[in-house]
Parts: C-alpha cells; structure tokens; sequence
C-alpha cells in the first residue's frame, strides 16, 4: 500500500483498484504482443518466456506466474519481519496478470507475422501497449507489482536508489533467463534478442509520456466524490 491510502474514501480506493486491475490487462496485453513478434519479451517476463518455450506444457502465463510468486517469496526473505502481509495481494493479482497474458495470446495468435519488419512492429507495439498498462499502474498508485515490490524490497535493505537497483534487476532477469536457456535448450540462447532490449530501453520513456498526458485528468476522476 501506498503512504497515503489511509486518506482515501472507500470509493475512491475501489476506483483505484479497478483502474490497477485494467493496467494488468493492457500490460498483459503488451506482452502478448512482443511475444508474437518473437524477438523476445521485456527483461522482467524473460525468465518466464525460456521456461514456457523449453517447457510448453505451461503457458506463458502459467510461468508468469509462477515467476512473481518466486519474486513474492523474495520480496518475504529480504524483508523478514518488515514485509506487510497487506502485499499478499500481489499473489491474487499475479494470477490474473498471468490469465491476462494467456488471453492476449489468444487474442493475437490469428494475427499474421510475416518478415522482420512485421516482428519489429509487434514488438514496438507490444512495448507502448506495455508502457501505457505501467502508466495506469503507477497513477492508480494501489500496489506495485511483484518485480517493482522486489526492486524496491531490495533497494530498501541495501539503502540503494531504486532506478540503480531496477536497472541491476533487469540485468539479472536476461542473465538467468540465458543461463536458463543455454541449460535447456540445447545450449542455445532463446527467447532473448533485441526485442528485450528495445523494452528494456523504451518502457520508462512511453510510461513517462503517458503518465505526463493522463495522470492530471484520471487522478481528478480517481478523487471524484457526489457532490463536487
């Protein structure tokens, strides 16, 4: 929770809720997207995407998932008796940002891709698509996602700056991810290329412009109470 969610009416923290749990879809849905284009996934979902390619009797989703409930049980062994077991709800939440992820899958598989210049467009889409579902995320202000709640968890207990630990993270997402696959995958590096790091570079641009173009005009609807 954030610092100031014991200042919010009911209805407000409800709306705030709704608008996190549709930042999910539309991340969910960047994904999908990048994924499609198979030039590989954002740093944070690329664990996620070795394991669903080696092991397919998963989906995508499914590892997601099982991938935030491992960086949840981080986030409890770094914090120890620190960690609020408020942000359980990562758990509830993780799981319907897997299920969200299986689902733009569906949504984009009829889709054709053909030739580099097609993937590179998926991907591109799939990164603003993704940057716009982190912008709702951080302006609904309810929860981080279990990856942000790990870098900040981390950040915290080294006494480091968040975006110096973020960028480490990342870092140690694409490495295990290739570790992961040159370990099972017949010591090829798969589901890693430059897709991963268009993401990685141009997510925190897209997620600052749309933040800066609808944070003003959702936080006054956020706030709206009868009678104002």
């Amino acid at each position: 929770m954030t610092e100031d969610s014991g200042k919010r009416s009911g209805a407000e923290t409800a709306r705030r809720y709704v608008l996190f749990m549709i930042s999910l879809f539309f991340s969910a849905l960047g994904v999908a997207f990048t994924k499609k284009g198979e030039l590989g996934v954002s740093p944070i979902s690329s664990v996620a995407n070795v394991l669903s390619i080696r092991f397919d009797a998963l989906s995508l989703g499914n590892w997601l998932i099982v991938w935030n409930c491992v960086l949840i049980l981080g986030q409890i062994v770094i914090l120890r008796k620190k960690f609020q077991w408020i942000q359980l709800l990562q758990v509830p939440l993780s799981v319907l940002f897997g299920c969200f992820t299986d689902f733009g899958m569906w949504l984009v598989s009829p889709v054709r891709v053909e030739g580099y210049p097609a993937r590179l467009a998926m991907v591109a889409a799939g990164t603003v698509i993704l940057g716009f579902g982190i912008s709702l995320s951080v302006i609904a202000n309810v929860i981080m996602n279990s990856g942000e709640a790990f870098v900040k968890a981390a950040a915290d207990t080294l006494h480091r700056e968040f975006g110096s630990v973020k960028i480490i993270f990342d870092v140690g997402c694409v490495a295990l991810a290739a570790i992961l696959s040159l370990a099972f995958i017949h010591g090829t590096v798969a589901g890693i290329r430059e897709g991963t790091v268009i993401a990685a570079l141009c997510t925190g641009m897209i997620v600052k412009v749309f933040r800066g173009r609808l944070e003003k005009g959702l936080d006054r609807l956020l706030k709206w109470q009868r009678g104002n």
